[in-house]
């Protein structure tokens, strides 16, 4: 029984603090979730070395410059030795979103991270609505909002 409602505390406390994110980006510039209502926010975890999280770049860079999909992309990267490598790596990439140091506080806030890359989306609201462990696509990511647009216009 202490278990089940230790379980349920735990996800309470993620799904409060993943509703109000305040990240700092590479810039120093913060990026609060409460700032993006009225657009899409896509938060994905993400590491140098990582085959999948590189291969997904390019979607998630064409789907942040894209601004007819009213959707904002967040990259975090984890695991990481230095933060100018990372940097580095994302000015070689021309990766055109922020780019945020990951770290303990990151994932309080949104959520953890189960495998690289792992994806958060929170609709216009502000409410978390789906997560993806694993490579994502541009085509996923706008057919998913355009189901939701399609369902919540009912």
């Amino acid at each position: 029984m202490t278990k089940k409602i230790l379980l349920a505390a735990l996800l309470l406390s993620l799904a409060a603090t993943a509703s109000a994110f305040d990240l700092v980006d590479s810039k120093g510039k913060n990026h609060k979730l409460s700032q993006y209502k009225g657009k899409w926010v896509l938060v994905n975890y993400w590491a140098t070395w990582c085959p999948p999280c590189l291969a997904e770049i390019p979607d998630l860079a064409a789907l942040h410059s894209n601004k007819k999909n009213n959707l904002v992309v967040l990259g975090v990267a984890m695991d990481y030795r230095d933060p100018k490598d990372v940097l580095d790596f994302a000015k070689g990439q021309a990766i055109p979103y922020p780019i945020i140091m990951g770290d303990d506080r990151a994932i309080e806030q949104v959520g953890p991270v189960r495998g690289l890359p792992t994806t958060y989306l929170y609709n216009p609201q502000g409410k978390q609505v789906a997560y993806n462990v694993g490579i994502l696509s541009q085509e996923a990511v706008q057919q998913y909002i355009a189901d939701k647009k399609k369902t919540s216009a009912k």
